[in-house]
């Protein structure tokens, strides 16, 4: 799950602490874990990147109000339309809706699109909204 962090965001943006880079941990080994990581990825982008990740103890969680809800995905709400999503927790459960505000938001690219866009079962006209989006965010990858 560590790798699959570190590969799917930038841990170097300087945000608000409401939209902080974090990793919480449960367990002592967690934490371990999650510290080595973070050294690990600070050496893999030498000292040009200061990574902003923060490793802290998980404390209770609750959700966010609805408009800050994969508010990337939120901005193209005819897509949510389009796949029956509403707002509120089938919106904050939905696998697909959580994927999609990923890639709308230029995480990932049209080769990992292509590869998980069967399983997504997206009608052809969000596919297609979908990977022209990840063009314009991706120029020069093909998928």
């Amino acid at each position: 799950m560590l790798k699959l962090f570190w590969s799917n965001h930038n841990p170097t943006s300087n945000c608000s602490r409401q939209y902080m880079s974090a990793i919480f941990y449960h367990s002592q080994e967690q934490k371990v874990q999650a510290e080595a990581s973070l050294k690990a990825e600070e050496q893999r982008r030498g000292s040009g990147s200061r990574i902003t990740t923060k490793v802290l103890p998980a404390k209770p969680f609750y959700d966010a109000e609805n408009y800050h809800q994969k508010y990337l995905l939120q901005k193209y709400p005819y897509v949510l339309e389009e796949l029956d999503i509403e707002p509120g927790d089938e919106l904050i459960r939905s696998h697909v809706a959580a994927r999609l505000n990923g890639y709308l938001g230029g995480y990932g690219t049209l080769h990992d699109f292509h590869n998980e866009s069967k399983d997504l079962q997206l009608p052809p006209h969000v596919d297609s909204f979908v990977r022209s989006k990840l063009h314009k965010h991706h120029p020069s990858t093909k998928g």
